[in-house]
């Protein structure tokens, strides 16, 4: 069983259908999403045994996120539930598809999540990221599981998917970040989240961001995932290897949903390659992370080509 935890909260979305409402405000449609959700819903699409471990409100927008994980035939078992309400994230749709939000995230549910007791003896990885790492009291939390999930010697991947409007202290994020690299296996994350983590300059070269993550590796992930858009991916390992395999092209309705359908694309992937332990992804080989790589690639391309975030079922990535 791989669990995901995190956040889960409803994305409104511009409706590509009614661009404008009353007096010009765009008309917005309620999705369901949170990068963890959206991987739990991803992997479980993707056929692997799936648990979500969240805080969730228990009003109508909270029941349907529930909703979403029990079709998605993910294990909702490790969900609390709050009568708090839900987290909103307003999405700005720009014109290549490319997706900005903003957070309605003050007193709600997902904020309240308190450490579990300890995960069932079938979860043989943990993943975790995005606004759960960052907001508190939840954010402690949530840390605290990684570290002692990772004691026990469980697969742990992060994706820390920046959102730098809600992160009050950027230099203090960054160094518990770093607290963070010698409890994980996998660490995947986009190019600009990569710069960001590592102070650079908005505009630096892509031989920056890879030195930054060349040095993380050093701290204790077994390898770096980088995802650089339209461009692809690329995986760092620490005894210097580096495999990228090309994005593919689609026509682009949105990205929302993209990144987290590949961290779900790539922890399934290691699931079949029997690779969910620190071991087993240090021993990897350039063929080997050249078939995750595409995977991951594949299915990220199939939840770009429509709006929001619908990751792919099993039979649609194919080739």
């Amino acid at each position: 069983m791989i669990v995901v935890a995190g956040e889960a909260l409803i994305d409104l979305v511009p409706s590509p259908q009614e661009p404008s409402g009353n007096g010009g405000l765009p008309a917005l449609l309620p999705r369901r999403g949170g990068g963890p959700y959206n991987t739990a819903v991803a992997l479980g699409r993707l056929g692997s045994p799936t648990a979500f471990c969240s805080r969730i409100s228990t009003d109508t927008f909270g029941e349907a996120l529930l909703d979403g994980l029990r079709t998605g035939g993910v294990d909702i078992s490790l969900v609390q539930r709050g009568g708090e309400p839900t987290t909103l994230a307003v999405a700005d749709i720009s014109p290549d598809g490319s997706a900005g939000y903003g957070f309605y995230a003050d007193g709600t549910a997902d904020r309240l999540f308190a450490l579990p007791d300890a995960l069932p003896d079938a979860a043989r990885a943990l993943s975790l990221g995005t606004c759960s790492l960052v907001l508190e009291p939840g954010a402690s939390a949530y840390e605290a599981l990684l570290r002692r999930e990772a004691g026990r010697g469980v697969c742990t991947a992060l994706d820390p998917n920046i959102r730098p409007g809600l992160i009050p202290d950027a230099e203090a994020y960054r160094d518990r970040f770093r607290s963070w690299l010698p409890y994980l296996t996998l660490l995947k994350l986009s190019e600009e989240d990569a710069g960001w983590l590592a102070g650079a300059e908005p505009d630096a070269g892509r031989a920056v961001v890879t030195a930054a993550a060349r040095g993380w590796l050093g701290q204790g992930p077994a390898a770096i995932v980088i995802t650089r858009g339209g461009d692809g991916l690329t995986v760092l390992t620490p005894d210097g290897g580096e495999v990228t395999v090309p994005g593919r092209r689609v026509e682009v309705v949105d990205t929302i949903g993209a990144g987290d359908t590949v961290n779900a694309a790539l922890l399934h992937r290691l699931d079949v390659h029997d690779a969910l332990t620190r071991e087993a992804v240090a021993a990897l080989g350039p063929d080997d992370w050249r078939d995750i790589l595409g995977f991951a690639a594949r299915a990220a391309a199939v939840t770009c080509s429509r709006a929001g975030a619908e990751p792919p079922y099993a039979a649609e990535v194919t080739g």
